[in-house]
């Protein structure tokens, strides 16, 4: 049992604080109730439900097929599991661009129906009328710079972002609109670590790197690639704390010859 089970619930205000302080957040994505439960009880600050499980949960090649009601569940889940951590949601690509009005009633849904308490969304002023939106009905926004996946068929590439100086300029620009519009944190993922830490410098809100290396608030990873689990995805910002996909298929191909040989179940495992 951890010992972080009795601390208070992780707030926005909280990260805040954190950051005053200089505290690092740790933030690690999570998709379903048991590993969740993990995740949290390890002591983890934030969980973010991905729209990243429209890849390593559905088998999907972007993030962009991934439903609203798709990451409705999945927050739900994650939500049941957790005492501690604060969940932010990913808005999936199409719920927010475009129409303030109808990424307002979206994120109502996710809020309504998961029990989450916060939601992220990807970009920057051209979004802004949405976050803004949302922000007027009390739910903490996110944001999220830099590569933007659901803006992966505009980009064409998952490379670094923002090594020019003009498309730099813009993202610290966007940066500062999205504190000034409201949100509570950020998220940089897969920019240089220089202008990563200018932002964070930048702006009192904290900033959440992903690649964007040891000069901001705190980290995230996807919990598979940290994990090992997703085998073939190795960037050079991973770091893997495990090999779970050896150890999980080192189980597996036991059970089997086990099971062929009649090793499994012995005399103490039945009625």
């Amino acid at each position: 049992m951890s010992v972080h089970k009795n601390i208070k619930r992780v707030t926005t205000n909280v990260l805040q604080e954190m950051k005053q302080r200089g505290e690092k957040i740790s933030m690690l994505t999570g998709y379903d109730f048991s590993m969740a439960k993990i995740i949290d009880e390890a002591g983890m600050d934030v969980i973010l439900v991905g729209d990243s499980a429209s890849n390593v949960m559905a088998g999907h090649e972007t993030t962009l097929p991934i439903t609203l009601d798709q990451m409705i569940y999945h927050a739900s889940s994650v939500v049941r599991a957790v005492n501690r951590a604060l969940i932010v949601v990913d808005m999936p690509f199409g719920s927010y661009q475009g129409n303030s009005k109808e990424a307002l009633s979206n994120a109502i849904r996710i809020m309504k129906e998961s029990g989450a308490h916060a939601v992220k969304l990807e970009g920057g002023q051209e979004i802004i009328e949405s976050i803004k939106r949302i922000l007027t009905a009390g739910i903490p926004v996110m944001g999220h710079l830099g590569l933007t996946p659901q803006s992966i068929y505009k980009f064409g590439t998952y490379v670094v972002r923002a090594r020019e100086e003009d498309e730099a300029a813009r993202l610290l620009e966007d940066a500062k609109a999205l504190e000034e519009a409201g949100c509570f944190a950020i998220v940089l993922e897969k920019i240089p670590a220089s202008l990563a830490e200018k932002v964070a410098g930048a702006v009192s809100i904290p900033i959440i790197g992903i690649g964007a290396g040891g000069g901001v608030d705190g980290q995230v990873l996807v919990v598979h690639d940290m994990l090992g689990i997703n085998n073939e995805f190795s960037p050079r910002f991973l770091r893997k704390y495990d090999n779970l996909y050896e150890q999980m298929m080192t189980a597996f191909e036991k059970y089997i010859s086990d099971v062929r040989s009649g090793d499994f179940p012995n005399e103490s495992e039945q009625y």
